[in-house]
């Protein structure tokens, strides 16, 4: 078996891992892409306990230029990084040998630069930290508790009630196609003089196979003629359910469609019986519209490394070119 073959049949035994880390996703978002794993077993970091072979796993997208190797977070996609398994109390020197075999393994892999973001409560970022990695920290922003809908709402701001009152007349809808959002979000996009950051095969590819396994809706906000004012794709998996995309009309941007659409998201983690979470904003004024409902700062962690100097450069360059490195 490949280690991609051991590491799915591993994840059946991991019931907290994020969706992001399935090897289902990693298909999906990596598609026409190159993505593997390194697997860390038993012995090599002296574990006799564990009931499985594999003790922890590190699945990443590997890219390769003329000029570079490296490691990035694939689109649409928060969480990555190792995985420790969830049947294994982890000492500490169990978790510095693990973390030297992930280091090593980095560095065998001849990278320019990595960077991954690593599952919230992860131990892991601290010890990498020891072998000369960057850690930068990440913020989200989650409500955990669902089980009153009533206290959740409670908890709103003054603004976002107000928002609410004003969306009286809007309702919920499910009958938005996969073409049809990823047009709406272009179309938003557009109206704000922006692009569309992911590619239509791409989204159509995500939403399929994250249908196919009941863990996707897309949400939308219509008026009383079926007009749309603001839709959302979220996912979810077995702990949470994720704020993946959202987008809204700006020529609707008072009639509260946007607080509305937060609330009905909130309503089907509750059916599902997950925490909500907004998937992250390090921008100040999406962050505070996230904080208007009642959610708590979260914080996680990504971690990087230059392996290559001038990578800072040439990095800096494509960016500046609006290329994707």
């Amino acid at each position: 078996m490949t280690n991609k073959e051991q590491y799915a049949e591993w994840v059946t035994t991991q019931e907290r891992l994020p969706i992001f880390m399935q090897p289902w996703w990693l298909d999906a978002v990596c598609a026409g892409k190159k993505w593997d794993v390194l697997l860390i077993r038993k012995e090599e970091v002296q574990i006799e306990e564990a009931e499985t072979d594999i003790v922890a796993a590190l699945p990443y997208l590997l890219r390769e230029r003329t000029w570079a190797k490296y490691i990035l977070m694939p689109q649409q996609t928060q969480i990555g990084g190792l995985y420790l398994s969830e049947q294994v109390a982890f000492t500490a020197e169990q978790l510095e040998a693990v973390t030297r075999i992930v280091a090593t393994h980095l560095q065998q892999l001849g990278l320019s630069y990595y960077a991954q973001k690593y599952p919230i409560g992860s131990p892991v970022p601290q010890f990498l930290h020891e072998h000369e990695f960057k850690i930068e920290e990440q913020v989200t922003y989650r409500i955990e508790d669902l089980k009153d809908l009533d206290k959740v709402i409670d908890r709103f701001s003054k603004n976002k009630k107000r928002q609410l009152q004003k969306a009286l007349s809007l309702h919920v809808a499910n009958d938005m196609t996969a073409e049809q959002f990823y047009k709406f979000h272009s179309d938003c996009m557009q109206l704000q003089r922006k692009q569309i950051s992911y590619q239509r095969e791409f989204f159509l590819v995500l939403e399929r196979k994250t249908s196919r396994r009941q863990q996707s809706q897309i949400l939308v906000i219509r008026n009383a003629d079926g007009v749309a004012y603001a839709a959302a794709f979220v996912v979810w998996d077995k702990q949470s359910m994720y704020y993946l995309i959202p987008c809204y009309d700006p020529q609707y941007k008072d009639s509260g469609a946007s607080a509305l659409l937060v609330l009905e998201a909130i309503k089907l983690a509750r059916e599902q019986g997950v925490a909500f979470d907004f998937e992250g904003s390090m921008v100040r004024g999406v962050a505070q519209h996230y904080k208007q409902f009642g959610s708590t700062k979260t914080t996680y962690y990504k971690i990087e490394k230059y392996y290559k100097w001038w990578f800072h450069f040439a990095t800096f360059w494509n960016w500046c070119r609006g290329r994707k490195y």
